[in-house]
Parts: C-alpha cells; sequence; structure tokens
C-alpha cells in the first residue's frame, strides 16, 4: 500500500516557530518553569475598543450570516485607506482581499501568481513560511543568502547571483522576521528598480510597518519604485499592530485582475474570513495608531536590554534590531562547547539542548535558513525576557 497521506503534504515541513510555542507552552501548562522566546506575538492585550466592536458585532443578525468572500464592504474600504494613510500606497477598495490572518494572504499570493516551475527568492533567514507556502504553490523556493556583515540585508548583488530565466517573484520583507532589519528608503526603491527592469513581481509583506525603531523606517516599495507598475502584491494584517495574532486578519492587496483570480481562489477554500474577527478589525484600522506606539516603547526599551545581555555571554554576538520584535544572534561560539554536562554541534541541538536543561525555548536558524543563529522574540514580559538570558549566560559560565 503506499503512504496514506498525499505526496505534497507528506512533503511538507511542519511551522518551526509554531512548534517550538507548542511545546514551550505545554510544559508550562505541566508545571515547568519554561520562558518561551518563541512566538512572535505580542504580549499586551488587543485594545478595549478592538474588543468592545466584536462583542456589539456578536449581537448583529448580519454577522451571523454570510458576507461577501472579498470581506466587509466597509473593512476593505478602511484598509485601502489605512494603506494610503501609513504608506502613501494608493489603492480602491475592489484591490483588498481579506484574509485568514496575514499567512493566509502569503499563501494566496503565491497560489495566485505562481506556476509549476516558476522560481521564488526568498532572502535569508527567512520567514518559515515563505518557502513552504511556495512549494504548496506547486513552485521552486529559491533562498537567497544574505551576508551578517550587511546586518542581513539583501543586496542587488545577492539577487542577481540567484536569477535565472525561471524566477518569476521576489518575496521582499521590511522590517525582517526573523533579523529585525529594516531596509534603508533608497535600497528599496532600487531592488524594486532591479525587478522591474527583469520583469519579475515583488510580494511585500508589510506586517511589521509600523514596528520601527531609532532612525530606521519602513516605506512601501509600490510607492519608492514606481517602476513596478502593477506587479507587486502588498500583504499586511492587524496581528502585530494592534496585537490581535489570534484573531486572524489579514489581506492582500494588488491589481484587480490578481485579485479576481485571488477572491475567486478564497470563495473554493474558506468562503468569507469570522465577520465578527473583521468587526473587530474595522475598529482596529478605523483607529489611531496610539496603542502600536505604547508597545512600540516596551519594545524599544527590551530590544536594547536583550541585546545588551546576548553580547554579555561569552560566545554569543548580536546586532541590534531596528524593527519587529526579534533579536537574530550568532551562537555558533557555543557549539562544540561543553554546556550543562554535553556539547551540541548545531543551533537545532543547542536549542534543544537549552529546552531540556535551563527551560528557554527558542527557534533554532535552520527554521530561517541560517544554521548557527536563534531567534528570539522580545515580545513578552520584562522579568521573563531577562531571567531567560540570565539563565543561558549562567549556563554558559559554568561550562
Amino acid at each position: 500500500m503506499g503512504a496514506r497521506v498525499s505526496n505534497l503534504l507528506g512533503g511538507l515541513a511542519p511551522s518551526a516557530t509554531l512548534a517550538v510555542d507548542a511545546k514551550a507552552k505545554a510544559l508550562k501548562a505541566a508545571g515547568e518553569p519554561v520562558i518561551g522566546y518563541g512566538a512572535g506575538e505580542p504580549d499586551f492585550p488587543t485594545p478595549a475598543h478592538i474588543v468592545e466592536a466584536a462583542v456589539k458585532a456578536c449581537t448583529d443578525v448580519g454577522m451571523h450570516k454570510y458576507t461577501p468572500t472579498a470581506g466587509l464592504p466597509a473593512l476593505r474600504e478602511a484598509i485601502a485607506l489605512k494603506t494610503m494613510r501609513d504608506s502613501g500606497l494608493d489603492v480602491g477598495s475592489h484591490q483588498v482581499l481579506v484574509t485568514n490572518g496575514g499567512k493566509h494572504a502569503v499563501a494566496t499570493t503565491f497560489m495566485t501568481l505562481v506556476n509549476p516551475g516558476d522560481e521564488v527568492l526568498i532572502p535569508a533567514p527567512y520567514w518559515t513560511t515563505y518557502p513552504e507556502a511556495v512549494y504548496l504553490a506547486g513552485g521552486t523556493p529559491v533562498a537567497v543568502p544574505t551576508s551578517e556583515a550587511h546586518g542581513f540585508r539583501v543586496t542587488i548583488e545577492d539577487l542577481e547571483a540567484a536569477r535565472t530565466p525561471r524566477t518569476k517573484l521576489l518575496v521582499f520583507v521590511s522590517p525582517s522576521n526573523p533579523t529585525g532589519a529594516v531596509v534603508a528608503p533608497e535600497q528599496v526603491a532600487a531592488i524594486g528598480a532591479w525587478a522591474a527592469e527583469h520583469d519579475i513581481w515583488v510580494m511585500c509583506d508589510e506586517i511589521y510597518e509600523h514596528l520601527t525603531y531609532g532612525d530606521a523606517r519602513h516605506v512601501s516599495m509600490p510607492v519608492v519604485a514606481p517602476e513596478l507598475g502593477d506587479r507587486w502584491v502588498v500583504v499586511n494584517g492587524v496581528a502585530k499592530t494592534y496585537a490581535m495574532t489570534g484573531w486572524r486578519i489579514g489581506w492582500m492587496i494588488g491589481a484587480p485582475d490578481v485579485m479576481d483570480a485571488a477572491v475567486n481562489y478564497q470563495s473554493q477554500t474558506t468562503s468569507n474570513i469570522s465577520n465578527v474577527s473583521q468587526r473587530a478589525a474595522l475598529a482596529a484600522v478605523s483607529g489611531d495608531l496610539v496603542a502600536v506606539g505604547q508597545m512600540r516603547e516596551a519594545f524599544d526599551r527590551r530590544r536594547r536590554t536583550m541585546t545588551t545581555m546576548l553580547n554579555a555571554i561569552d560566545g554569543v554576538t548580536c546586532a541590534e534590531p531596528e524593527g519587529a520584535f526579534y533579536c537574530f544572534p550568532n551562537v555558533e561560539g557555543l557549539l562544540g562547547r561543553p554546556l550543562g554536562g554535553r556539547i551540541a554541534t548545531t543551533s537545532s541541538e543547542l536549542a534543544a539542548l537549552l529546552l531540556e536543561t535551563i527551560k528557554v525555548a527558542v527557534v533554532p536558524g535552520e527554521a530561517f535558513g541560517t544554521p548557527g543563529f536563534f531567534r528570539l522574540s522580545y515580545a513578552l514580559g520584562d522579568d521573563d525576557l531577562a531571567e531567560g538570558l540570565v539563565r543561558l549566560g549562567e549556563l554558559v559560565a559554568k561550562g
């Protein structure tokens, strides 16, 4: 007999970040003093006025029924207005598709644009889902290595070295998950011009647009690189900006013909997204950015604390992130060294060692296409953030 599951799903890797988070939460529920740096999830509650909008929606009979596949008209309009307000990208509501979180928007983009044999350039380190979503769409994910010396910011030279006649699309994300790197506006424009020159589509993941620090700022590639014309898709959502990871509302924006195809695909897979969550998202994107400003202040403090504490550990080096809420330290100096009476030879083995010995959960760099590193989220309470790093420092000091 053959395999019980399809070859397609048999070849799909699980989400490493969700797996680490699930294991950490299970251990914590069992009474273990686990500190989890795994999930990209703000530790703040969703703002009260957003929750109130959802509560009110529950009593609206209209929200108990099917609504348009592409999303509530008022939410699509609000997303178009918010996009213009925050990035200067002028789009109509007919170019907006509301999706089941940002991840759904990413997967739908690849399903809409990628044909079998098409290559998709994904600068590494990359979010774990990108290559797997390309694989599900029948495309070929092509990791584009970037340099730690360049702050993991992809260069045109990197992209050109990876380009072939089969290159269809570039994945571009700034601020970056997992590194926190933010690409300078002039470089964003240059990369957009390069893509336009070679007729390459660009998917711009703007989920961390409001989480930048210091002098770093986010710009939208279609705005600064008009040469792209309409060969772009922007994906975004409410998860990070409004602390709404569990509400599962994202969106995809693109040219009308692309969006017609995407809506058609969604009509045959999920129908409309939860109406109650959409009403909550409407309250979020229609409102101000005060809540994210408050979160950003806390994240700014935590990123500096985490960077300082990581760099104080012998064998660990970490550049200060400019955006998102992750540090991406180099831990190669810990490999091959006795730690707690054991030796890890890869960052994946080291992550397992830390979880077992000091109850600290991190995501190893292998999950992001860059072995020898860890991703640590600083979207957790200040006390836990410090405690886990103290445990790591003590483990390394004892050897």
